[in-house]
This record gives C-alpha cells, sequence and structure tokens, in this order.
C-alpha cells in the first residue's frame, strides 16, 4: 500500500539574464527563483494497482517518483509504502521496490548487461537460485538472449529498454515505478514493453505507477489515471473519464490540459 498526505517539495533555482556583465555580478549575488513543484500532493495506491501519473512537463511527476523511490525528502507532508518511510529507511525500501527512469541508466556502459546484473545481484543481495530463477525469466519474457552479452552502449534504445526493465525486476520488488519507459521506442518494442507490464502485474500481483507523455500507453496499461498540474493533484479517478465521445485520448487529454491551464 502507498499512501501519499499532503507531500510538498520546493527547488531553488539560480537565475541570471544574458551577458557577460550579468555573469560577473552573478559571481557575487545570485538571485533565486523558488519553484513549488510539489503542493500538498495525497493519494492512495492499493497493492496490484496499476495506476498512469499523467501531466505536462514541469507538473512533478518525476519529483513524485524521486520521493517514492526515497532519492528525494519532501519539504513536508507524510509518506507510507509498506509500512516504510522511503527516504528513512532506504535499504529496506529499495529491497520492495523498481525503478526505471526512461532518461537515466542503471546499466555499465562500457561492461556487457550481464556484469551489470551481477553486479546488481552483490548490491541486492539476491541469493543465487532467486538471481537464476529471475534471470531466466525475465531473459525469456524480454527476449534479450544476446543482448545480455553485449555492452550498453552499443544497444539500441529499445534494447536498451529492455535490458533496464529485466535490472529492475531481478530482485523480484512488489512495487515498480516506470518513468517514460517507452520514450523512443519503435512500435515493436513499445508492444513488448507493454505486454511484458501487464504480465508481471498478473502473474506477479506487482504495483505499477507509470508516468509517460504516451496516452496509448497509460490506455493499455491502466485502469486508474492521476492527473498532476502545477504541483497538485487535479483529477484522479477512472480511466473512462479521459474518454469523451468520438475524440481520441490524445486530443481528449490536451483538451483536459487547456480546461485546467496547465
Amino acid at each position: 500500500m502507498i499512501q501519499m498526505e499532503n507531500i510538498s517539495k520546493s527547488y531553488k533555482v539560480a537565475k541570471r539574464n544574458a551577458g557577460f556583465k550579468e555573469a560577473c555580478r552573478a559571481l557575487f549575488r545570485k538571485e533565486y527563483e523558488t519553484i513549488r513543484a510539489l503542493d500538498r500532493v495525497s493519494f492512495t495506491i492499493r497493492d496490484g494497482e496499476m495506476v498512469g501519473y499523467i501531466g505536462p512537463n514541469g507538473a512533478g511527476k518525476s519529483s513524485t517518483i524521486k520521493i517514492l523511490s526515497g532519492i528525494l525528502t519532501p519539504d513536508s507532508g507524510t509518506c507510507l509504502i509498506n509500512g516504510r518511510v522511503p527516504w528513512k529507511d532506504r535499504v529496506n525500501h529499495v529491497r520492495d521496490i523498481g525503478v526505471v527512469f526512461g532518461q537515466r541508466t542503471q546499466l555499465w556502459w562500457d561492461v556487457p548487461v550481464i556484469d551489470s546484473y551481477e553486479l546488481l545481484r552483490d548490491i541486492y543481495s539476491i541469493s543465487k537460485e532467486t538471481y537464476d530463477h529471475n534471470l531466466e525469466e525475465l531473459t525469456g519474457l524480454l527476449n534479450l538472449g544476446e543482448l545480455l552479452k553485449t555492452p550498453a552502449r552499443q544497444l539500441s534504445l529499445g534494447q536498451r529498454m529492455r535490458c533496464e526493465i529485466a535490472a529492475s525486476l531481478l530482485h523480484g520488488p512488489k512495487i515498480l515505478f516506470l518513468d517514460e519507459p517507452t520514450i523512443g521506442l519503435d512500435a515493436v518494442s513499445k508492444l513488448a514493453v507493454r505486454e511484458f507490464i501487464l504480465r508481471q502485474n498478473q502473474e506477479h500481483g506487482t504495483t505499477v505507477i507509470l508516468t509517460t507523455h504516451d496516452m496509448q500507453d497509460i490506455e493499455a496499461l491502466t485502469s486508474r489515471i492521476i492527473l498532476i498540474g502545477k504541483g497538485k493533484v487535479l483529477m484522479d479517478g477512472g480511466l473512462e473519464r479521459l474518454r469523451r465521445g468520438g475524440a481520441n485520448i490524445d486530443e481528449t487529454v490536451a483538451e483536459l490540459y487547456r480546461s485546467y491551464d496547465i
């Protein structure tokens, strides 16, 4: 069970105008702007749910995922995941979660993928029996095969993302955070990733939180939508609330963003 109550998070961002004179002045006197990434965000996600967490760029989606995964500490509010506070009990918390950031990698760039997996096995203290079983299952389901022998830098984006998802599931987590997992993938790779995520949820009861701008991912994988904008939860309900007449889901979501002025 994931429970967030009144979570807020702000950042200080340095600002200056263009030009050499402004750059010199900034050396002695910096001006900062406070950005409120999250503003009293609250929601509850039950075990085994698949939830789409959507919103425009800068809405606060990635900040939420980082707080849920224990990377960030909020300014205020409470968060409990399976009875733990993520940023206070990170060692035990990370054993229960898997995280995939579409624009960041957890694979070592210049070594074969299997070497990265072996290191992750040691980091998570996975038993050999569990590791071998999970690796065999993930290799078959995600069609990794020869990719395991290939350095990460030589993989295509679609190949790397399949390896990234497998890496996040080697330790058998109960919760999977997916932040733009299909960004830049071709149609075949997207379908393969979607089918795998659905199977993971159905066979293992894995709780999935998916953040993406691809509404087809949302439509294919989730039944509940949480809409965030300007750091606030604006809507929380079933996917049917997004559907309007004969409009496709992208048009519907674009209209929804305009109606909330986000």
